[in-house]
């Protein structure tokens, strides 16, 4: 038997920093809000934020634990236009990386928690 994956919990170093990229990011890929900082897709996956110790770490991109989180775009242009809103919307986004035809963009929150948004052609591994 299979489980299926249903959330994923990321504490945030503070909400004032982190919920407004959050807001917008899982707006434009297709999460909807429920209440207070849980998010789902509405077809049984939840994210939720909790408020991280003072005093912990923040995440550390080549460190011991989740390296980021990944969701597959329709199509090349979607990739294309998140980054465009990400960026009108006052965050960073780096270039689209071209990985074998895979057109993926690594963005990352205040905390450096990275989400990758990625357009995988026909035939195109997920995971390496």
């Amino acid at each position: 038997m299979v489980l299926k994956l249903d959330h994923i919990t990321l504490l945030v170093t503070s909400f004032e920093k982190s919920m407004p990229y959050y807001n917008i990011l899982l707006e434009h890929i297709g999460f909807q809000k429920l209440r207070g900082h849980v998010w789902s897709d509405g077809n049984g996956f939840f994210i939720q934020f909790g408020q991280a110790n003072e005093g912990t770490s923040k995440y550390e991109r080549y460190g011991a634990g989740m390296n980021h989180i990944g969701f597959a775009a329709p199509n090349k242009k979607f990739v294309e236009q998140l980054q465009a809103k990400m960026i009108n919307a006052g965050f960073t986004a780096p270039e689209i990386q071209n990985l074998g035809g895979v057109q993926a963009l690594f963005m990352k929150d205040s905390d450096g928690i990275r989400f990758e948004i990625s357009y995988y052609p026909e035939g195109a591994n997920v995971v390496d």
